[in-house]
Formats: C-alpha cells, sequence, structure tokens
C-alpha cells in the first residue's frame, strides 16, 4: 500500500507542476492577449481618425464637384433660359462684412439682372431652402450694388426631390438640376 500511496503522490506532484506550468503558461498569453487588445485599440482609434479626416475630404471635394459640374455650363443655361451673355460670371465668392461672411456658389452680372447660383450637393436636406432663403435677404448688406439689378436666385442640385422643387418655386426661385448631360431649370415656365 506504502507502494500505491508513493505513485499517487508522485502523480499529484506531478499534476501540481503541470498545473503550475498551466497557470504560468495562461498568465503569460493573457498578458499578450491583453497588450494586443491594448495595440489593436489605438490602431483601430488611429485608422477611426483617419477614416473621419478621409470622410470630410471626399465631403469638401464632393462640394466643388457639384460646383465644378455647374459653373462651366452655366453660360449655357443663361443664354438658353435667360437670352443674355454675363458680363461677368464667377463662382465661390465671398463677401466680408462686420465679422459676417456671405457666399456665393455662382455669380453673374448681365446688364440688368444678377444672378445667385446655391450648388449642393444634398439639396434636399432640411434647412438648406430657407438657408437660401435667408441669405437671399442677406445680399444688400453685403453687396450694396446688388438694388441696381434684378435678382435672380437659383437653387441647384444634380438631382432634387418634387417637395423640394416645389417650395423654391413657391418661393419664386428656379431649380437647376443635370439631366442627362446637360443643365436645366425644371422649374422654369412656373416662375418666368
Amino acid at each position: 500500500m506504502e507502494e500505491g500511496l508513493t505513485a499517487l503522490e508522485e502523480r499529484v506532484d506531478r499534476l501540481e507542476s503541470v498545473l503550475g506550468q498551466f497557470m504560468v503558461q495562461t498568465n503569460i498569453t493573457l498578458k499578450k492577449l491583453g497588450e494586443e487588445i491594448t495595440r489593436l485599440s489605438k490602431q483601430w482609434e488611429e485608422d477611426r481618425k483617419a477614416m473621419n479626416k478621409r470622410w470630410g475630404e471626399l465631403a469638401n471635394k464632393m462640394g466643388t464637384l457639384v460646383e465644378d459640374i455647374f459653373f462651366p455650363s452655366f453660360e449655357i443655361v443663361l443664354k438658353k433660359y435667360f437670352n443674355v451673355t454675363p458680363k461677368l460670371l464667377t463662382h465661390t465668392v465671398k463677401f466680408r462684412k462686420d465679422g459676417r461672411t456671405l457666399e456665393i456658389d455662382i455669380l453673374a452680372y448681365t446688364e440688368d439682372k444678377a444672378f445667385i447660383v446655391e450648388v449642393k450637393s444634398s439639396p434636399d436636406r432640411k434647412g438648406y431652402v430657407e438657408d437660401f432663403i435667408e441669405k437671399l435677404k442677406t445680399l444688400s448688406e453685403f453687396i450694396p450694388d446688388i438694388e441696381k439689378y434684378k435678382v435672380v436666385p437659383i437653387y441647384a442640385g444634380l438631382t432634387m426631390e418634387e417637395k423640394t422643387i416645389a417650395k423654391l418655386t413657391e418661393n419664386n426661385i428656379y431649380v437647376m438640376v443635370v439631366k442627362g448631360d446637360i443643365l436645366e431649370i425644371v422649374n422654369f415656365e412656373e416662375i418666368k
């Protein structure tokens, strides 16, 4: 029986040794896992910040992209719909007064008209139409000479929902969108 007890003690000793090694290895593995999770968390945060920066750059580019689409063809639109050729045609104009800024995406002057164009990459977004209407009310504050001209407001987007078009038409604002590969004023007959 003593032999059996000795054999059992040896087995228990080996088991304790194996269990001790297992615990040491588990602690080492858990420490490494914790370090890897910390590293991945930092990497994820850096990746998230980089992606947010890229989204911001893309959003800014989208804004200029829309202006780049509308500006080159705007003179054609003026000739087609209003039978005029602008004496001045420019885009992204900023006027400053008393610490405030007024930005006009496209501005065109003829002998008696001033065309004010607001270009939006998401023209149906809530509040954009109202903001444009408010902008139109402040024109004379920033551009005193504008009162010499008949102001022709145009709201532009790649596409536009019918409810947005209806609201703009109610406010006597022309709506310009891309149809195929040309620009069209879709509510011209209702306003002219």
